[in-house]
């Protein structure tokens, strides 16, 4: 009788445990990404892949779009190659008075706040904060972005909007300042090239044509960009 009561309450703790467990975010179940060798030629690639990606980002309208393309373009899902927004719920980030400002929004206006990750396949290729003006969106378009997983730029591109990026924080140099006036570091071709999890980050406001700002976003650019197998 008291084995039977052990293995019982064993088995109530892990139902419990796994009831309150947070269910994982793509970002905890994608796939591992192709490794790249950690040598000179290999960091040169990716140094160019990110400045490319970070330049098409800055001069681009649609973040949502510029991604679908990447993804296409480097193949990292294996069918559809359009961006969808995973909604990560239970989380939440005021906005604070200078984004308020920056919206050009009072102390009273309602501003939503949104966290997504911007996947391809099974890759996340972004996470992104993302604070809204309802008021500023069709009704329709702010169905989608409370009731499904649209990505933010799919959703309001009938306002036809573009982008000012107003902030860049690059978060990983495959080579150091410098690189192009010294001697190239020595070839590891046997170990792997260590990349972050994190690529970059970028900060930007979202326009109607009228010039009203609609949205500020905060968007981190993830090492799945790189998932491909690098060219030798």
């Amino acid at each position: 009788m008291m084995r039977y009561s052990i293995q019982r309450a064993i088995a109530d703790i892990m139902l419990v445990g796994a009831a309150l467990s947070p269910t994982p975010s793509m970002a905890q179940t994608q796939p591992t990404p192709p490794s790249w060798p950690d040598t000179y030629v290999a960091r040169l690639e990716a140094l160019a892949l990110v400045e490319t990606l970070d330049a098409a980002l800055v001069g681009a309208r649609s973040a949502t779009f510029t991604l679908d393309k990447w993804c296409a373009d480097h193949k990292l899902a294996a069918a559809d190659t359009r961006i969808h927004a995973h909604l990560v719920r239970g989380v939440d980030k005021p906005v604070t008075d200078e984004q308020r400002q920056r919206l050009q929004v009072d102390a009273d206006e309602p501003v939503k706040f949104r966290h997504v990750e911007l996947v391809c396949g099974d890759r996340v290729l972004s996470e992104a904060d993302n604070w809204y003006v309802p008021a500023r969106l069709t009704p329709e378009m702010n169905r989608l972005l409370e009731t499904t997983d649209t990505p933010f730029g799919r959703a309001i591109a009938a306002l036809t909007p573009f982008r000012r990026t107003f902030a860049v924080e690059m978060h990983w140099k495959p080579l150091d300042d410098g690189w192009e006036l010294e001697p190239p570091p020595p070839d590891h071709p046997a170990a792997v090239l260590e990349i972050p999890e994190k690529l970059f980050e970028h900060r930007a406001l979202l326009f109607t044509p009228d010039l009203k700002p609609i949205a500020e976003v905060d968007e981190n650019y993830t090492r799945e960009n790189l998932a491909f197998t690098p060219p030798r």
